[in-house]
């Protein structure tokens, strides 16, 4: 075909159109919005998170400085297991956990206190209320501290007391032909019936263990006071809902744990320091 020649175009077939080139669909920019609505939304969430953990601590923290008289700037660990939210609108923490060191329990004002290093795991907490469905507590004596308490116990030989796990160790001087002779004990603290017991495990006599037969036997009525068995009643020191349900010396403390009774958080009559008879 010669140049400036037309070249004729033959018409398409009837019912035949002209494709139309499809525009390709922009997704991507709604993806990247989702991404960032998500990103907000988990932020806001752990933001919201945050906020009612820390509410539920400090709430916690003065209700347990405004309960045990503690000044207000002794330190309390609040621990909540699981994400707080769903627990507040549910209107149940599953896990609570309270802790502080040295800190002061019993009558205020009378003899009847002791220090500690306290801990206290709670179930089932009512965020309404405050009722409990059980709960445990721990409470940690160093050497110092039992010696506190021990100071209460008529006869006891407190300045001697030690901690050697798994027993607590006390010296007496016992008389002999008017010589003073130092009798040894270990002694293994148990629970029974909510009370502290300290039963000897061995005796020693002038650095040789000897048996209580033979302290007695060489002593007579003036070795009862090694032999014998130690009751230590500890319901004055605590409310009337917590029981001490097991002791043990491990490395250089003494271990209580006890059950506290749920209804405690509701019932007054538990709140009140228990007695000994």
């Amino acid at each position: 075909m010669a140049a400036g020649d037309t070249q004729v175009t033959e018409p398409l077939p009837d019912g035949m159109v002209p494709a139309t080139p499809r525009r390709s669909r922009r997704v991507w920019p709604w993806v990247v919005a989702f991404a960032i609505v998500a990103v907000l939304a988990v932020a806001a969430w752990f933001a919201a998170e945050a906020i009612a953990r820390q509410i539920v601590t400090g709430i916690v923290q003065d209700q347990v400085r405004t309960q045990l008289s503690l000044p207000a700037d002794q330190q309390i660990d609040v621990g909540i297991e699981g994400a707080v939210l769903p627990q507040l609108i549910a209107g149940t923490l599953t896990e609570l956990t309270i802790s502080s060191y040295d800190v002061t329990i019993g009558g205020q004002g009378s003899d009847a206190q002791v220090t500690g290093d306290v801990s206290v795991v709670a179930h089932g907490v009512s965020v309404r209320d405050g009722a409990i469905a059980n709960a445990d507590a721990t409470v940690v004596l160093d050497e110092q501290q039992l010696r506190a308490l021990m100071s209460n116990v008529d006869g006891f030989p407190v300045d001697s007391l030690g901690l050697a796990a798994p027993n607590v160790t006390m010296e007496v001087d016992l008389t002999l032909f008017g010589a003073t002779v130092p009798v040894g004990a270990a002694l293994t603290p148990s629970a029974d019936q909510g009370d502290l017991v300290l039963t000897p495990a061995s005796l020693q006599l002038g650095g040789a263990e000897v048996s209580a037969a033979q302290v007695q036997k060489t002593f007579g009525r003036l070795a009862d006071g090694v032999v014998r068995d130690w009751d230590v009643c500890v319901a004055q020191y605590l409310p009337a809902g917590v029981t001490l349900t097991s002791v043990e010396v491990t490395g250089d403390v003494l271990v209580a744990d006890f059950d506290v009774d749920g209804a405690i958080a509701t019932d007054p009559a538990l709140q009140e320091n228990g007695t000994c008879a």
